[in-house]
């Protein structure tokens, strides 16, 4: 079992490769890659000292999968030359997501859509994991028709260097800037760009992604995403309108039951989620679950998750888990 994780010095590839080693997945070899500046570094698994390599030594060496956390534009031009190769893609941009032909997979909601023939597929955006795995055993069972979501999301979304913005604005330092403001005290209603609709691309994410991943157009979903000054993970404050009466113990008893969920809400002694204890566990984290007294059928509910993990690394290893039960044992 050869596996190439592609960016493997950045943010989301080091998380990777920390999380193929927490979970023990059975690879024999394995071959780190990132851009040409970085070919011939060392990077550290398990003890053991690995040599960066380069797309092309990567495709030639046949992996049988690449987890993918190098930007939209490597993956559109190298995720196809691997898949020739008869490696399966596991990719992390947002490059694949809405192609059609390509499957959007949180695993806990619909791995089994999975076949032999899907050798590109897509890992789903971080905010959108954390929603849908909240929202999909709802949907089941009181169908949902609309959800407004806000976003508080973490700068580690941006990368390495909206951290080092961070760090040097509690220094007092100037340095390069990742975002048009100082993010230090503040909250910027901008992650990613703006489209002609005046969304953001990352809401259009939640709202797209969401339709798709729950195999359901009929969800209507609007989004406001927001970049705050926190390390841990992205925070979701969620208003969901369903179609059918609900009892706010049973929501609660039915995301308690929900595999990757963990329920944290308990207002009489201040329980509830927050970065500062998602950040490196692998869980949703949903609490502050209470009826919405201005609508019919309608809940809010506030969603914690580390984006590093099951936002993005832990999603991925998971899918690659469930390729190697599906196909390599077979």
């Amino acid at each position: 079992m050869k596996v190439a994780v592609v960016g493997a010095t950045g943010m989301v590839g080091q998380v990777m490769l920390q999380i193929l080693g927490e979970r023990n997945f059975p690879l024999t070899e394995l071959i780190p890659v990132a851009s040409e500046k970085s070919v011939g570094k060392s990077i550290v698994y398990k003890d053991k000292s690995y040599k960066v390599v380069s797309l092309a030594d990567a495709v030639k060496r046949k992996p049988e999968i690449a987890l993918f956390s190098a930007g939209g534009d490597t993956s559109l031009e190298w995720a196809p030359k691997f898949a020739e190769a008869g490696t399966t893609v596991i990719d992390n941009s947002s490059a694949w997501r809405m192609d059609s032909t390509k499957k959007l997979v949180v695993p806990e909601i619909n791995a089994s859509e999975i076949t032999a023939d899907d050798l590109i597929i897509a890992n789903p955006n971080c905010s959108t994991i954390q929603l849908v795995m909240a929202l999909q055993p709802l949907h089941n069972a009181y169908q949902i028709d609309r959800v407004v979501i806000s976003t508080y999301q973490s700068i580690t979304g941006t990368g390495v260097k909206a951290v080092q913005q961070l760090e040097n604005e509690y220094a007092g330092k100037t340095g390069e800037m990742a975002y048009p403001y100082p993010i230090h005290k503040n909250a910027i209603p901008h992650c990613d760009v703006f489209l002609e609709n005046d969304y953001t691309k990352e809401e259009m994410k939640l709202t797209n992604e969401t339709k798709k991943i729950l195999s359901d157009d009929s969800v209507k979903v609007a989004a406001t995403a927001v970049r705050i000054p926190v390390v841990g993970g992205h925070s979701e404050s969620v208003n969901i309108e369903f179609k059918k009466a609900f009892e706010v113990s049973d929501v609660k008893k039915i995301l308690s039951e929900t595999d990757g969920i963990t329920l944290q809400d308990n207002p009489g002694v201040n329980t509830y989620p927050m970065p500062i204890y998602a950040q490196g566990k692998n869980d949703v984290f949903i609490g502050r679950i209470r009826r919405d007294f201005t609508r019919e059928n309608a809940l809010n509910m506030w969603i914690v998750s580390d984006n590093l993990r099951k936002g993005a690394a832990t999603n991925a290893v998971q899918i690659a888990e469930y390729l190697l039960n599906m196909r390599f044992k077979a």
